[in-house]
This record gives structure tokens, C-alpha cells and sequence, in this order.
């Protein structure tokens, strides 16, 4: 017999009890075939060396292959029919183990009575592949496939269904521990409720249901089966909606139903809002106003707690994400603002700056204040231009009579300027929500569940995003600094100068992959479910506006014609003299340089094509509305309510572009067909173009509420860079196609993605009609019509009369056609002055009479013909 001892460590304690002191680790013989024991806990010596015999009880007797395993491992053997042969026990020479085929056979009974040390036939088998001695354990192992793992059980309430799940787990060599620790390698629950459960999900222990160990007995005699493979246990996790019951309120047809069909996907049901079954209500919290009362106490939770379960792929803590009612003391003060109104027209007007000044408000985050003029400038400001500051005529005349400085009329090349800081302060802003929100919780280690996603495909989605967020806060921070010390003299171009070098590195690599990013995005939300409640989870973020996260990402795609347009901008307003004009213009070719590094194919042709048809559309169209980064958004036919941007009763079109508003009127008078050099008639163009008016000059969208008075209404407060208070234009939507609330939807989002703001939303407020004096009434009276008439009549007869609404270029054009070469002389020796109208009123000439009529077909040629300059 050769040489084979092991030791026994005394009978075994109850399966109940905590077994992670009387359990043994199973312990491997060493090489020379013999055991030695640690120490017990009470410190007694180590016990002497036995043999140990093997015992083929029954059908393992005659199993040719584990009769051919215990010869390759040199363990001596027996075979026998009747297990009572061995009823004495050991002796003190040999330590006998029995190799039984069935734990559920009267043998198995018997031997378990007599603490005999049991294994069953996979244990002989696992040892012999590995060409090692027979594995030891104090309680009776059928197999290993539960070696090494420690498990923790809670939820269970039948206390026979946890014995035996208990025996089971012994029987395939793991271990139970009473309490959770970190030592425990799996939880196997029966509900997600208690603390055991909770502290698994912090800790990332992997929790799995009661089938879990069923399924793996059943594959016992599987020799290289074990159950903590991640593929078979995977099958077997607690879903987190697990004895849940969800109801859904507030939420959109098509969300509710992707939210109960991903609820049934991950373990739960889901009744009606109402319901007495349900356990929990989730609210999206944005929408709803009034709870429904309900006899039952139940979960009421936010959105958040939804998709952060799937995400964690476990119940999340309910107590995180309560629903609690959010009253915003702002708003209410808003909304009581734009109820008071008072019956003097006076007290009307300046009500009505006040409540465009406060609906404005909340839209400007600049730190720096206006620019101050010299003393003697402070004197001759007018009261009407502090209505935007004061709420009463009280406070004006205390400011006035006070010695506090007043603020000065604004510079458009400072108001232009600080309009720059802001975009590119919220710019920086949502880049930075990019890397905080998204792309750092992706690439963090340890994440509950593991990896959402692999390294490759989070490279993949936000490629150079640092590296951009990186330049853009040096040239955020220079801003700053150039603003907070303004002067008129002060270098904007230098600041983008500067940085041209890393612009072009940073950039084009992120737009011309973008499609590849977004591509990644959609395909990773549809094939991995904890991916896409992760974005839902931090798109419903107040930082996010709840835009997607391919929302946020077109925004590098869109920042740099922007810049070019704002830099072109304070060029406008910046005298020839200036040193930063020829810098500006540099800076505009930096990027335009960089630019010119992004693929052509990322251009949009369709939505070139449809700018080329609102410039024949639109007669006088400027020609800066050609731009290769530009795209026609919306369309809509409105009717004027107001005085701005043009008369009340007016054929509005609005023209929503993804950076700028161009509004045109219908023409009065269609004039005659325009001919082109080479002989071909175009038709006349149906509208007169009014003005082209950037997004970021949109202070807030007013959804003005349906009344008796003003039905499909709404307003935009306007504040261009000229001027010092802000403007209401009014319209009212015509025709069913266009759907109110869509169109302010779209058209908010487009003046956030412009003034880079994530809080579309927050642009819009419903508004009472009244507190704005606006109203639809009488709209299409005759006697509305009339008066529209009148006033037209009045202007064209008011203009033919008025030699000083000709404006003075055309006139001076003409004079100088009429007059004689003496004459022309004589103009030429003014130095260049422009003369006055009562001066070209002494000069008499017959061409004079028709000036009206050739300046209209002068400026309609011009105008046609700036849609051929691109």
C-alpha cells in the first residue's frame, strides 16, 4: 500500500450554524502524500499520521474509469456491497474514505450517521486530471464545482428549502458564511430587500438566485464544470426589478412603453398609475405637477432610480431618489411680475421693460459690468435707459439725484465681445459636462457590474474632446481677463491667434470621425442595456438640458463658425484705426484654416440648396447668409402682433436657420420680373427681407398663453448688441401644419446650441398675453384691414413727399449726374464733405424729379444680384 495519509479534524457542526470557522478549506496533499493541518483555534497539537484507505461502495466499484483514476494517483483501494462491513469506523491505523456514487441512497445515510468521510466519484476524477492526492473536507463532497467560493444566503424564509440549499452547497465543496463580509465571494438571495443586499450592491459582489446552486448540482458529475463561471452565472442574477411592481407617470406614449417593456426584460411587472399592486411609482419629474392620491404606501421615485438599476444590474436604494415636489421661489417671482398690469399707458410701457428686463435677466452670466464713459458723458443719460435697472420712477429719480455713477451706454464692440466670453464660457461648460458626466464614470475602474464599456469604443466616442476642453479654457480665461480690464483698444484676435496652432491639432481629427463617434454611440445604446441606462440616467441631468449625448457631442462640430461669425462680428464694430482690426482679420483666417482641414464631405448640400432658395425667395436677402456651415432648420407663416419687427397685421415668415433668424414680410407690390444678362425671366420674389438676426440675440421665447384675445401667439425678447433695451417681437402662428409648442421647441434648442447653453428649456416661459399687451383680437376685421391700409398710404404718401427719406448716397449720385463739369468741380472742392439737403435743394435739375423711381430700381438690382456672389 503506498504511502497515503490524512489527517481528520472531529465530526462536523450543524449545516445552520456560521461554517466559516469549522469549515475546513479543502486542503491538498502535498507531493510526498501527506497532509499537515493548521493549528485549531485553541491551540492544540497537530494530530499523528494515518493512512487512508479508499472505499468503492456499490456501482463505484465497478466504474472502470475511477478505478483507472485512483491507479494513476497510487491510492490503494477497496470494493464492497455492504458499507456495514465498516461499521467500527477507523482504526487508529487507517483514516477510510468511501467513494459513493448516490448522496441519496441508504449507504450515503448510514455513513453520514457514523461521520464517516464521504466523496463521490468527480472528486477522484478532478484529482487524478490533475495528477494529485485525494482533496480532504470534513463534510461530504460529491464534486468540486463550488471549490474556493464562499457564499452568503438572505431572503429565505422556508427554513427546509435553505438546509438544503446549504448541503447542496457543501456537497460541491464551497462554503456559507453567516454574515456578509469581504470574504464572501457570491450572495445568494431570494428577494432584493435587506442589508445584505444592499452591501452586495456597494460592494459589487455578484448576487444570484437560489436556482443558481439547483442548476449546478445538476451538472455535479461535469468534472471540469464550475459554477463560478461567468458564463454559467451569469445566466442567474437577481434581476433588479425582481417582486416589484412599477407604474409610470408623466412620461411620453413611446418612453412609457420602452420603460414597462425593459421592466419585464429585467424581472418586474408593471400595472396602471393607481394600481394597489404596485410597489413603486416612477415620476419623470420634470412634467408632473399633482401626484395621485393613493390608500398604499409605495416608492415614489424619480426617473434616475429606473436606469441607474439597470445600469448597476441591481435594485438601487429608493431612499437616493424619492420624488419630491420642486417649487421654484423664481419662477413664482417671474410669473407674478408678468401679472401686474396698471391702467395708465405710461405705467404700461415701462411695466413692460421692466418684465422683458426681468425675462432677460436670467439669461445674462457675465461677470463684467458696462464700461464707464468719462464723468461729463454720465450727465446726459437719459431716465429711459435705467428702466432696465430700477422697477419705479422713485428709484430713476433717486439715482439720477444721486452722486452714485451711472452705468454708461455699452460699446457693440464690448457688447460683442462679452457676448464671445459668454458662448465660450458655456462652451467650455458642456464640454466639461462631457468629460465629468460621461466620459470619466466610463473609463473609472471598479464600476458595479464591471466595465459599461470597452476602452476602444469610449476612445472611439469622444476621441479629442480634452484636448479641445484644454484649449478652449486658456482662451476662456483669456477672455476673462481681457474683459475684466476692458478697452477699446484691447486685442480679441490676438487671444485666438495665439492658440491657431493647438485649434488646428484638436479639432479636425474629432469632426472628421464624428460620424464614426455617433455610429458607435447608437449601436452600443442598442446592444447593451446598462450602456443605455447610463446615458439615460445623466441626459436627464440638469447639466445635460436633456439633450443626448450626440446632442452635446455636434457641438465642437459647430463652435468654430460660430467664433468666425462673432469675430466678424466685433470687426464690424471696430474703427479702422484700431490695431485689432488687421488682428481680427487674422484670427478669422486662423480658422477658417482649420476648417479648411475638415473633410468636404461633412458639408450638407441639401441644406445648402435650401439657402439658395430662401435668397431667391427673399428679396434683399443679405449675402452673408451663404455660409458652407450653415442649414435651414424650420419654416413657419406667422402674422405680426406688435410694431417690431415691422407693422401689426403683417405677413410674417420666419426663416429658422441653426445660428441665425431671418424674417421677411410678403411684399406689398411685386415688381416686374427680374431679367437676368442672359435672358431668362425669373419670377419676382414674394418677400421682403426685413432683418437677419442672430440666435444669440434671443434673450428668452415666450409661449404666450391661449385667451379670448390672443389665440397661437408668441413672443421673442430680442436685445441686439446696439441697443440698450430689450425689444418684444410678437407673432401669431398661421395654418394647422406648424405645431406651436414644436416649433418653440426647435427653436429654443438651436438658440442654446448657438449661445452654447444645455439649458434649452429653460428659454421658454409660459406668459400671460395680457402683461405684454399683446392680443389677436380683430385680426382680420375689415375694419382691421382697413386701418392696415390707411397706415400703409400714409407712409408711401409720407415718403413721396419727404425729400430726406431718399437715402443720401442715392442722392448724391443723382446730383452728380445732373450737374455740369463746372459744377461737378465745385462739389469735388468740398473735401469730401457731405452735403446737406437744403445745399442739393439749391442745385436745380430736372433728373431730380424721377430720383424716387431710379433709386428703387437701382437698389432692386442690387439686391437681386447678391445671390450671385457666392
Amino acid at each position: 500500500m503506498a504511502d497515503s495519509s490524512m489527517l481528520t479534524l472531529g465530526t462536523a457542526r450543524s449545516l445552520l450554524a456560521d461554517s466559516s470557522v469549522c469549515d475546513s478549506r479543502i486542503v491538498e496533499v502535498t507531493n510526498d502524500h501527506t497532509f499537515l493541518a493548521a493549528a485549531c483555534e485553541d491551540g492544540e497539537e497537530m494530530l499523528p499520521k494515518v493512512e487512508t484507505r479508499v472505499v468503492l461502495v456499490g456501482e463505484a466499484g465497478r466504474n472502470r474509469v475511477l478505478l483507472k483514476a485512483l491507479q494513476d494517483i497510487n491510492t490503494p483501494f477497496l470494493v464492497t456491497e455492504n458499507v456495514r462491513e465498516f461499521a467500527d469506523g477507523d482504526s487508529a491505523e487507517f483514516e477510510t474514505v468511501f467513494v459513493l456514487m448516490d448522496f441519496n441512497s441508504s449507504d450515503y445515510s448510514f455513513l453520514h450517521r457514523q461521520d464517516s468521510r464521504i466523496v463521490g466519484p468527480p472528486v477522484v476524477l478532478h484529482c487524478a486530471a490533475k495528477e494529485e492526492p485525494l482533496l480532504f473536507s470534513c463534510r461530504p463532497l460529491y464534486c468540486t464545482a463550488m471549490l474556493n467560493l464562499s457564499l452568503c444566503l438572505t431572503g429565505f424564509r422556508n427554513k427546509d428549502e435553505m438546509k438544503n440549499l446549504v448541503n447542496l452547497v457543501h456537497h460541491m465543496g464551497g462554503t456559507i458564511r453567516k454574515d456578509f463580509s469581504t470574504k464572501v465571494t457570491h450572495l445568494v438571495a431570494n428577494s432584493t430587500h435587506g442589508e445584505k443586499y444592499r452591501l452586495a450592491v456597494c460592494m459589487g459582489t455578484p448576487i444570484l438566485t437560489p436556482l443558481w446552486i439547483q442548476k449546478a448540482w445538476e451538472r455535479r458529475d461535469d468534472v471540469h464544470f464550475h459554477a463560478g463561471q461567468e458564463e454559467f452565472r451569469s445566466e442567474f442574477k437577481v434581476p433588479p426589478f425582481q417582486d416589484c411592481v412599477l407604474s409610470f407617470l408623466g412620461f411620453s406614449e413611446e418612453e412609457k412603453t420602452n420603460m414597462e417593456e425593459r421592466t419585464l426584460k429585467h424581472g418586474g411587472r408593471y400595472l396602471e398609475v393607481g394600481d394597489e399592486r404596485c410597489t413603486h411609482l416612477v415620476v419623470e419629474e420634470n412634467s408632473v405637477k399633482e401626484l395621485p392620491t393613493s390608500s398604499k404606501k409605495l416608492y415614489v421615485v424619480k426617473q434616475e432610480w429606473f436606469w441607474g438599476s439597470i445600469q448597476m444590474d441591481a435594485r438601487a436604494g429608493e431612499s437616493m431618489y424619492l420624488y419630491e415636489k420642486n417649487d421654484s421661489p423664481a419662477m413664482k417671482k417671474a410669473v407674478s411680475l408678468l401679472s401686474l398690469t396698471t391702467p395708465n399707458s405710461n405705467r404700461k410701457r415701462r411695466r413692460l421693460r421692466d418684465t422683458l428686463a426681468q425675462l432677460s435677466k436670467e439669461t445674462e452670466i457675465s461677470p463684467f459690468p458696462p464700461p464707464r464713459k468719462r464723468p461729463s458723458a454720465e450727465h446726459s443719460l437719459s431716465i429711459g435707459s435705467l428702466l432696465d435697472i430700477s422697477n419705479t420712477p422713485d428709484t430713476c429719480k433717486g439715482m439720477t439725484e444721486s452722486s452714485t455713477p451711472v452705468l454708461s451706454k455699452q460699446s457693440a464692440r464690448w457688447q460683442v465681445s462679452k457676448e464671445l466670453y459668454q458662448t465660450e464660457s458655456n462652451y467650455v461648460d458642456i464640454l466639461s459636462t462631457i468629460l465629468q458626466l460621461f466620459k470619466d464614470p466610463l473609463e473609472k475602474e471598479g464600476q458595479v457590474g464591471g466595465a459599461i464599456l470597452a476602452q476602444e469604443e469610449v476612445k472611439t466616442i469622444f476621441g479629442n474632446i480634452p484636448d479641445i476642453y484644454e484649449v478652449h479654457t486658456r482662451i476662456k480665461n483669456d477672455l476673462q481677463e481681457l474683459l475684466s480690464d476692458w478697452s477699446e483698444n484691447g486685442s480679441v484676435g490676438n487671444i485666438f491667434l495665439k492658440y491657431s496652432k493647438e485649434l488646428v491639432k484638436a479639432y479636425p481629427p474629432f469632426v472628421n470621425f464624428f460620424e464614426m463617434s455617433k455610429e458607435t454611440i447608437v449601436r452600443c445604446e442598442k446592444q447593451k442595456p446598462r450602456f443605455h441606462a447610463f446615458l439615460k440616467i445623466n441626459q436627464a441631468k440638469p447639466e445635460c438640458g436633456r439633450q443626448t449625448l450626440v446632442e452635446l457631442l455636434i457641438r465642437p462640430v459647430q463652435r468654430l463658425p460660430s467664433v468666425a461669425l462673432l469675430l466678424n462680428d466685433i470687426k464690424k464694430h471696430t474703427s479702422d484705426d484700431n490695431p485689432d482690426k488687421i488682428t481680427l482679420e487674422k484670427a478669422i483666417d486662423s480658422l477658417k484654416e482649420v476648417m479648411t482641414h475638415i473633410n468636404e464631405d461633412k458639408r450638407k448640400t441639401e441644406g445648402q440648396k435650401q439657402i439658395f432658395d430662401v435668397v431667391y425667395e427673399v428679396d434683399g436677402c443679405p449675402a452673408n447668409l451663404l455660409s458652407s456651415h450653415r442649414s435651414l432648420v424650420h419654416k413657419v407663416e406667422t402674422v405680426a402682433l406688435g410694431d417690431q419687427p415691422c407693422d401689426r397685421g403683417e405677413q410674417v415668415t420666419l426663416f429658422l436657420f441653426n445660428d441665425c433668424l431671418e424674417i421677411a414680410r410678403k411684399r406689398h407690390k411685386v415688381i416686374n420680373t427680374f431679367k437676368s444678362p442672359l435672358g431668362q425671366t425669373r419670377p419676382p420674389p414674394p418677400l421682403k427681407h426685413i432683418s437677419l438676426m442672430p440666435l444669440s440675440q434671443i434673450r428668452r421665447v415666450l409661449d404666450l398663453q391661449d385667451t379670448e384675445e390672443c389665440v397661437n401667439a408668441f413672443a421673442l425678447v430680442v436685445r441686439p448688441p446696439t441697443e440698450q433695451e430689450n425689444l418684444l417681437f410678437s407673432f401669431q402662428l398661421v395654418g394647422e401644419e406648424t405645431v406651436k409648442s414644436v416649433w418653440l421647441r426647435t427653436l429654443c434648442r438651436h438658440v442654446a446650441n448657438t449661445i452654447c447653453r444645455a439649458d434649452a428649456e429653460d428659454l421658454i416661459q409660459m406668459t400671460d398675453p395680457d402683461s405684454l399687451q399683446v392680443s389677436t383680437k380683430d385680426m382680420d376685421s375689415t375694419l382691421s384691414k382697413a386701418s392696415r391700409a390707411i397706415k400703409k398710404t400714409s407712409k408711401k404718401v409720407t415718403r413721396a413727399f419727404s425729400f430726406t427719406k431718399t437715402p443720401k448716397r442715392a442722392i448724391q449720385r443723382a446730383f452728380m449726374a445732373s450737374t455740369t463739369p463746372d459744377k461737378r468741380g465745385q462739389r469735388l472742392s468740398c473735401e469730401n464733405r457731405v452735403c446737406s439737403s437744403s445745399t442739393l435743394a439749391a442745385h436745380h435739375s430736372p433728373s431730380m424729379v424721377h430720383l424716387p423711381s431710379m433709386f428703387e430700381k437701382k437698389y432692386h438690382t442690387f439686391s437681386r444680384s447678391t445671390t450671385h456672389l457666392f
